[in-house]
């Protein structure tokens, strides 16, 4: 299935031109971004408009509460399931966001697995307490020689890992790295990333700031509190939520929130160029580069439906 990936820091102006291309090239478009899973969060996580998700078909936006788990396990399946959708329907998928880490798992593969069982873990913790290390890596031998022989008898944390793994899954740990491996979700995509010189970034950061205060940022985080999502969540700590419950609590006055705020979005967007330069083949342009864009997509179409 042909895949165009659209990514870039944040206020690049990711937005518009998805719209764009979306409709233009018969896509519906898979947020790839951690923080619009979450409903509720709609302005600080810059959020499609209602009006917007009618123009273009939008999936993974508002698909968890504030307190739940989403991990890029999660991610991988539920993006996995939306394309086998898509390809149902005849559509394409335009993946777009700027969440590193979930592409970086789209196009390399991660181990992936739900291993979120406390009995076993517990159960396996006793294990090694009662019987000793050298006991447990031989019965790894057994299960899973190729992960015992990479790991030391001396490394609890490596050892009890594969022994749940096996546990929960009945597959060695060797065989699950070397299938994910292999079988990276997305299989020769067009990876497009937007970029522009850095004083112009960094303008566009500070007047995104100020439209979601304007847009009532403030308000949607005392919303948040009042509804028992405390501070501690790890989705209250992210950029901007974090700086509004600090001037809620009365932990920093509002020149000191709107001076932080802006700058640990520069240095997230900083950290986007960082995850993204990392990408292979990624072909960097200008947001305002649309038609070099349209010629870039075209000639990929036409490439795959001609090699397939």
């Amino acid at each position: 299935m042909p895949v165009v990936c659209l990514v870039g820091p944040t206020a690049v102006g990711k937005t518009a031109l998805a719209l764009e291309l979306a409709r233009q090239y018969q896509a519906e478009i898979i947020s790839v971004d951690s923080m619009q899973v979450y409903r509720g969060m709609d302005i600080g996580t810059a959020k499609v408009t209602p009006a917007e998700r009618r123009l273009v078909p939008h999936h993974l936006i508002d698909i968890v509460d504030p307190d739940q788990d989403y991990s890029v396990a999660r991610f991988i399946d539920d993006t996995a399931t939306v394309m086998a959708d898509l390809r149902q329907r005849d559509k394409n998928a335009l993946l777009v966001g700027g969440t590193g880490l979930y592409f970086k798992g789209l196009l390399e593969g991660l181990f992936a697995l739900a291993t979120d069982d406390g009995d076993i873990r517990e159960e396996l913790a006793a294990r090694l307490a009662a019987e000793g290390r050298e006991a447990l890596h031989r019965e790894l031998q057994v299960i899973d020689p190729e992960s015992a022989q990479r790991i030391h008898p001396h490394d609890s944390h490596r050892l009890l890992r594969a022994l749940e793994i096996h546990a929960l899954t009945g597959i060695p740990w060797s065989q699950h790295i070397r299938e994910q491996q292999q079988r990276p979700l997305l299989q020769e995509p067009l990876v497009i990333g937007l970029a522009c010189e850095r004083p112009l970034l960094y303008q566009r950061i500070n007047r995104r700031v100020e439209e979601m205060l304007a847009q009532g940022l403030l308000e949607e985080v005392r919303g948040l509190l009042a509804a028992g999502y405390g501070p501690e969540l790890p989705t209250m700590q992210a950029i901007g939520y974090r700086h509004l419950v600090n001037f809620i609590h009365g932990q920093w006055n509002w020149e000191e929130t709107m001076e932080f705020l802006a700058r640990d979005t520069r240095r997230y967007a900083k950290r986007q160029f960082t995850w993204f330069g990392r990408l292979p083949g990624i072909h960097w342009l200008e947001p305002t580069a649309g038609e070099t864009i349209r010629r870039l997509i075209a000639a990929y179409f036409l490439n795959y439906r001609q090699t397939r």
